[in-house]
């Protein structure tokens, strides 16, 4: 018998991997329809990753809370950790490793699909104006996250969150990764969204500073859970009320 933690760590990891193939592989596709023109395979490559990203959440939001990213899982359980609504501390590394494991996946999918070569990014970006964009991008996130779960509108999740992302590929001077697992995903593909590994722990060190500061503004601005939260972006989670929040489809 398939258990429920079983199910959340597999929808996490497809969620995850299918996202860094929509990421990778619109890259590709944006190269190789739009040739020299960086503006034009950035807005389909943008585009294209928004309503995947809408797409998988609306999927794998009620299974796993399709968080397909370590910074929202850890956010997640720190802000709830007082009233346990939050994903449980022992859930935290299962969570990080289905989402690095499926990352990886899902870029080297978009290779085979691709018929990209085998090898790491050799794209460097890391200059320190884009580990702001990082930070910024990061922390926009996760405050747009939580502000929704905490005002009890995380049903709006999905479409919100594939719209902030689509549009800080363009507001921000990294192109808003805003996610650890994604941005390791990337390092294992050549290609126009890339990363190089050497560029990989810093972009990790901006998005994990982005998030102190995400939360740091949702407890200031939204210092409570509603009593109802409805369905949405952030995990069901072990409690004693977990059978009736998880038939509503919430937690």
């Amino acid at each position: 018998m398939i258990t429920s933690v079983v199910r959340r760590l597999v929808a996490e990891f497809l969620g995850t991997g299918l996202l860094v193939t929509a990421v990778v592989g619109s890259g590709v596709m944006a190269t190789r329809l739009s040739p020299g023109d960086v503006g034009l395979q950035l807005l389909e490559n943008s585009t294209a990753t928004a309503f995947a990203l809408t797409v998988l959440i609306a999927i794998f939001g009620s299974v796993s809370g399709a968080h397909f990213n370590p910074v929202v899982s850890v956010a997640d359980w720190w802000l709830g950790r007082h009233d346990r609504s939050g994903l449980p501390v022992r859930r935290i590394a299962p969570y990080v490793c289905a989402q690095a494991a499926g990352a990886v996946a899902g870029a080297l999918l978009a290779n085979a699909m691709f018929a990209v070569p085998v090898g790491m990014s050799t794209k460097h970006r890391g200059a320190s104006h884009l580990w702001l964009g990082e930070v910024v991008a990061t922390a926009g996130l996760i405050v747009l996250i939580f502000a929704l779960v905490r005002t009890g509108r995380a049903v709006l999740a999905a479409p919100l969150v594939g719209a902030y992302i689509g549009a800080a590929y363009w507001f921000t001077s990294s192109t808003s990764f805003a996610n650890p697992a994604v941005t390791l995903g990337r390092a294992f593909s050549d290609t126009f969204a890339g990363i190089a590994p050497s560029s990989v722990p810093g972009f990790v060190a901006a998005q994990l500073a982005g998030a102190l500061v995400g939360v740091a503004v949702v407890v200031l601005l939204f210092p409570h859970t509603p009593v109802e939260p409805d369905a949405g972006a952030v995990a069901p989670h072990e409690t004693a009320q977990e059978p009736q929040a998880a038939a509503r489809g919430g937690r």
